[in-house]
């Protein structure tokens, strides 16, 4: 059964990574997703110890609430639910979502990566609310064993997925309405975002191309 708050995942969604390669830090990304927009915003934390993850991702369920986005949290069920955020982004590799406890999945709304289309026709499935899938373009914010997967799979992967979809990889304003036009809800921003030299501007112009009302841009 589809649970309403799904709904709200469309146009940009933005992974927060606290990866110090970055031009812009956690937070700065963080408030110009926000700020820009932004739908959801993941915080994808792989740097961070336990207490200052967890004190980042209150302030960002804050955050995400005042600018009525939905927060979500990479991998870690528990931070999720320590923090009050809205789901938990599950990959491959993580804790199934069949094993989260009972308490979790009745709060959290639950993500599943995808990368192959049998790997989407399994997630039909599974207790997951979304699926993302890609790469769909080649991309240097996240190694993957996958070769880019293409605008042709990610049409396949939507139709197949039979809820949600959210293109991951490489996305960016050149491509931004080709993914939208394959029917993904939304996609998922790393770089895009995180090395902007405007997040925020970065954020809204990026989210008017997904909802097919592209600005001028100055």
């Amino acid at each position: 059964m589809t649970r309403p708050a799904i709904e709200r995942v469309r146009g940009v969604y933005v992974l927060v990574d606290d990866d110090p390669r970055w031009r812009n830090d956690v937070r700065a990304q963080l408030e110009g997703a926000l700020s820009g927009g932004a739908a959801v915003v993941q915080l994808r934390l792989k740097h961070l110890g336990d207490g200052d993850a967890l004190s980042l991702a209150r302030e960002a369920r804050r955050r995400a609430h005042e600018a009525g986005a939905l927060l979500f949290v990479n991998d870690r069920f528990d931070l999720a639910l320590l923090a009050g955020a809205d789901g938990v982004h599950l990959g491959q590799d993580d804790l199934a979502p069949e094993r989260l406890p009972a308490d979790a999945r009745a709060r959290l709304l639950v993500g599943l990566s995808t990368h192959t289309l049998e790997q989407v026709r399994e997630s039909r499935a599974r207790p997951v609310d979304y699926v993302a899938f890609g790469p769909v373009f080649g991309t240097a914010s996240k190694t993957s064993e996958y070769a880019p997967r293409g605008l042709d799979r990610l049409r396949e992967a939507v139709a197949l997925a039979g809820r949600p979809l959210v293109a991951i990889g490489g996305i960016s304003a050149a491509n931004a309405p080709d993914v939208r036009a394959c029917g993904a809800v939304a996609a998922a921003l790393i770089s895009a975002i995180a090395d902007a030299s405007d997040p925020a501007e970065a954020t809204r112009y990026l989210g008017a191309l997904l909802l097919g009302s592209p600005p001028g841009r100055s």
